[in-house]
């Protein structure tokens, strides 16, 4: 199965880089448009508890994005991921690791699955898997020094 790994340090322990992640999702966010969530945008990102992640768009509808697989504060998250405009058996699925480094902590995100979706989906815009999953990358890179920013101005 195809995979994009990305990772990178921040500035906190395990335990608030996670929960920042997770409590605080809406807030670091930032919709790509090569990969939106919904075709009216992402919306505002939240976890319900530790059973899914939804988006609530700005006229009030929710869409699940996916259900929550493993839930291990500090430590681990992992949940499927869904765009709106994925049938009914695709999928992709995300994991995310929070490893202390020294006084930091490495935060890893693999999203797994994209070469279930086909070539020609909207979501892959016509790109070749190699060039899906460089995009994705840079998507993920973006989101991680996101979540970076948030917690550099948490403390």
């Amino acid at each position: 199965m195809s995979a994009v790994i990305v990772s990178l340090r921040v500035k906190a322990t395990p335990q608030e880089a996670f929960d920042v992640f997770t409590q605080e999702i809406g807030a670091w966010w930032r919709p790509s448009e090569l990969f939106q969530i919904t075709p009216r945008g992402d919306g505002v990102l939240s976890f319900e508890g530790e059973q899914r992640l939804i988006t609530t768009l700005p006229n009030g509808k929710v869409f699940e994005i996916g259900r929550v697989i493993a839930w291990a504060p500090g430590e681990r998250l992992a949940f499927s991921w869904r765009q709106a405009s994925f049938a009914a058996e695709q999928v992709t699925h995300v994991e995310v690791r929070f490893e202390p480094v020294g006084e930091e902590t490495r935060v890893t995100v693999e999203h797994r699955g994209w070469d279930a979706i086909p070539q020609d989906h909207v979501a892959r815009h016509g790109f070749p898997l190699a060039a899906t999953q460089m995009r994705l990358a840079e998507h993920w890179r973006a989101l991680l020094a996101a979540l970076s920013a948030a917690l550099n101005a948490a403390t």
